[in-house]
């Protein structure tokens, strides 16, 4: 009976998004029609691309959680897990890269150049860059490819009037998946350098090496140095050529941040279960500190920035469900179901299909047009200004020395009153189209974002839609209300058909309340649920069997301005009256 309800639900839900679309529904209706959808897409957009090449782990399941990723899922221990493939939202057959020279055509240096280049700062008023901040935070626990192949890079061949200083501009591959054979006749894989599972690992690493050197040896609490930071030693260790390169002082606050919440955990379980080991408390601590971070980013993250009525609703439903959060607090479970009670806690299920994260998930979360070129820094004693740097010099060889002079409650609410950038076309930072990394490498990400979403075999824009059930545009105009892109767009490209995923993402009008394009919002509805559902440390071991009775309170009763106002008290003029972290907070007087 509840397959057959689920099954007209989801029939029922396509035809009324098709009409109407689901934002312009009455909210009841349209939170039925977005459960509808889920359900469709469970059926129709999951795709498995295999099992890797990864050893087999040795050991066995235990009631934390491992450092690669391994036995989360008890009958696949290798699920998830580091070396482990991505997966798709879209057939198999349909994951080629375009062959050469097509796959380079347009440029994506002109695509750069002509349609995501910044002139000024078009602002998103809704959220702060505090919320820009955090979504890079999430990221790097979610998404890594591994370092790029180091030989035969694409060559993209550029105007006369470039002045990019090589030619031809080089940007190299991603990491191949080694247990991906050509000849097997199926699409290229690729395999992932952290887990995919939402453990915190950008806090906990997945090194054992600086997971060890991270560990302080007591009570289970993790190492800060005397002046609140990570320690040098160990900033000796990050290997600045990956993923560690694109640190900045929003990361920087985020980590010290979060490292604090951990040890903050392992004092409140200290003091109810004294005999316990330095393990024992290090283990239920990250547990908390991940399942945490997994609620902010669905209760408040997600309803800031996706800010209709609707979906606010929905995100809260997805942790707490319909009953919402009063009621489930008060009246526990109601039956095993995630609609009424939410999916922490819920039966796992992956819905037929091994859980990984995905290719196209990865391709819509592609949103650096959130980070302002240039930063003004404020006292919270008076407003005054303190200090204005671009990016680079808030960047990863200088996060360390802004954040002494300017001292971590400061900087935090210098992103807390400011705008970042809204995700749409001509928004791209400038600093990020001639990125100049740590390890002395330059690059244009834009050209390098254009260029990964292609050679990854994710569609362009309009067949994109098609997999996921959207009408694709049938001209320039259509794609964008927006005249003078249309123009754009059709100069760059010449067949609307041509428009890469990411332009079309940031050129379609959004909806009411929206910081991203109601396409991209499709994967989310279904990969955001995923990624809880899937994980045993969020359903079926939610417990206090698990995570002691006090470390399921400590994330039931905290949010990013609890977690904020702990660490950093003097923020309480700029929070007063501040619900969601993430929206604008209040100036102090001067």
């Amino acid at each position: 009976m509840a397959s057959f309800f689920s099954k007209l639900l989801a029939g029922a839900a396509q035809r009324l998004d098709e009409r109407f679309g689901w934002h312009r529904l009455p909210r009841p209706l349209g939170i039925l029609t977005l459960i509808g959808l889920r359900t469709r897409l469970r059926e129709r957009n999951l795709y498995d691309t295999g099992v890797s090449g990864a050893p087999v782990p040795e050991g066995r399941a235990t009631g934390a959680r491992t450092l690669d990723g391994t036995f989360n899922d008890l009958r696949q221990p290798l699920m998830g897990s580091v070396g482990s493939r991505f997966g798709r939202n879209i057939p198999l057959e349909a994951t080629w890269p375009e062959p050469e020279p097509d796959i380079l055509e347009p440029s994506p240096r002109v695509v750069s150049r002509e349609l995501l280049t910044r002139t000024e700062l078009i602002p998103a008023t809704i959220v702060n860059v505090l919320a820009a901040a955090w979504l890079q935070f999430e990221v790097h626990d979610w998404f890594s490819h591994g370092k790029d192949e180091p030989e035969d890079p694409w060559e993209i061949e550029l105007a006369d009037d470039d002045p990019w200083e090589e030619r031809p501009m080089r940007i190299s591959r991603t990491r191949r998946d080694p247990s991906h054979s050509p000849e097997s006749g199926t699409a290229p894989t690729f395999v992932t350098a952290d887990s995919h599972w939402w453990d915190g690992s950008q806090i906990y690493g997945s090194d054992p090496k600086f997971a060890t050197a991270l560990r302080a040896g007591e009570d289970g609490k993790l190492r800060l140095g005397p002046d609140g930071l990570l320690p040098r030693d160990l900033e000796e260790m990050v290997d600045l050529t990956g993923v560690a390169g694109n640190l900045w002082i929003g990361l920087g606050i985020l980590h010290t941040l979060f490292t604090l919440e951990h040890n903050a955990i392992c004092e409140r379980l200290k003091r109810e279960y004294p005999t316990w080991t330095d393990d024992q408390l290090f283990d239920r601590a990250r547990l908390v500190n991940a399942a945490l971070m997994a609620k902010i980013h669905t209760v408040e993250w997600t309803p800031a920035i996706i800010a209709h009525p609707t979906t606010r609703y929905a995100m809260h439903a997805n942790w707490w469900g319909l009953v919402g959060e009063r009621l489930g607090r008060r009246l526990g479970r109601l039956g095993s179901g995630d609609v009424l009670s939410g999916i922490p806690g819920s039966p796992t299920d992956h819905h037929r299909v091994p859980y990984s994260l995905t290719e196209e998930f990865v391709a819509v979360y592609r949103m650096h047009p959130l980070l302002p070129d240039e930063y003004t820094f404020r006292s919270l004693a008076d407003d005054s200004v303190l200090q204005e740097r671009t990016f680079p010099e808030v960047g990863a060889l200088q996060t360390r020395a802004r954040l002494e002079e300017l001292g971590l409650a400061n900087a935090a609410y210098s992103l807390g009153i400011a705008h970042p950038g809204a995700i749409t076309l001509h928004n791209f930072p400038r600093f990020l189209q001639h990125f100049e990394r740590p390890d002395g490498t330059t690059m244009d990400l834009a050209a390098t974002d254009v260029m990964r979403v292609r050679e990854r075999g994710v569609p362009r824009y309009n067949e994109f839609r098609r997999h996921f059930r959207l009408e694709p545009a049938a001209s320039f105009e259509e794609l964008t209300d927006n005249p003078d892109w249309a123009e754009e767009m059709r100069r760059v490209y010449g067949d609307v058909e041509r428009v890469d995923l990411m332009v079309g993402l940031y050129a379609e009008p959004f909806p009411k309340g929206f910081g991203f394009s109601d396409t991209a919002f499709r994967v989310f509805i279904l990969m955001a649920s995923r990624r809880l559902k899937s994980d045993r440390f969020f359903t079926r071991d939610y417990t206090p069997e698990v995570y002691t009775r006090e470390g399921l309170d400590w994330i039931n009763d905290n949010s990013m301005v609890t977690v904020l106002l702990r660490h950093f008290p003097e923020l309480a003029p700029a929070l007063r009256g501040v619900e969601n972290a993430f929206q604008p907070w209040k100036r102090v007087g001067g």
